[in-house]
């Protein structure tokens, strides 16, 4: 198993301490995560913690792509795990936070029907012989979703202190540039995924 695999499958592990560290009832067993005040907004110690796993499992994200390209190491198993850990990651905390209250619902609602339809659109293709290629826009999207979920996890800090909600204007823009990728995915490929027309005869 090369390096960009296991750094990977360390993706999927601190993803699942993110999720038992967000939802196990601590409470119950006697455990009570402390609070504490910064520019008079009330931190939730579980939060920040949560935030720092969610920053170190996306630096890996970007980790391994790099040197799974300059190593020439793009496996198979690879490409199969980072789609897992990217989603369970990503998904994860999108729902979690909405459940939290942190943010709308529907948020993580449109970001994951784009996914959901991005993969299929890329299923199709690859059952064709074609590979999707990134575009810009998907690109955007995933860079403004992210640091605004870790600035989520943050409680917006520092901005939060002068009432500038960039997490949310970031979380909002992500959805919309979800959006605009998917339309383009589907403009870009629909000679794939479309029945070809022939001529009756």
């Amino acid at each position: 198993m090369n390096t960009p695999t296991k750094l990977t499958i360390l993706r999927i592990i601190l993803a699942i301490v993110m999720i038992i560290l967000l939802l196990f009832p601590f409470y119950q067993v006697g455990i009570d995560f402390p609070r504490f005040l910064i520019g008079g907004i009330s931190v939730r110690s579980q939060y920040i913690a949560a935030g720092v796993i969610f920053l170190i499992a996306s630096l890996t994200d970007f980790l391994d792509g790099y040197l799974a390209r300059k190593n020439n190491q793009v496996t198979d198993l690879g490409k199969m795990l980072d789609a897992i850990a990217d989603k369970v990651l990503v998904n994860s905390a999108l729902i979690i936070l909405a459940v939290k209250g942190f943010i709308p619902a529907v948020i993580p609602t449109v970001i994951i029907f784009r996914d959901t339809v991005v993969d299929a659109i890329k299923m199709e293709a690859a059952s064709k012989g074609k590979v999707v290629a990134a575009i810009s826009s998907g690109k955007i999207k995933t860079a403004a979703m992210m640091v605004g979920l870790v600035l989520t996890f943050f409680y917006n800090l520092p901005f939060e202190i002068w009432n500038i909600r960039v997490a949310g204007f970031l979380l909002y823009f992500a959805m919309i540039m979800s959006i605009v990728s998917m339309v383009e995915y589907y403009q870009l490929n629909k000679k794939l995924i479309l029945p070809s027309k022939t001529n009756e005869t």
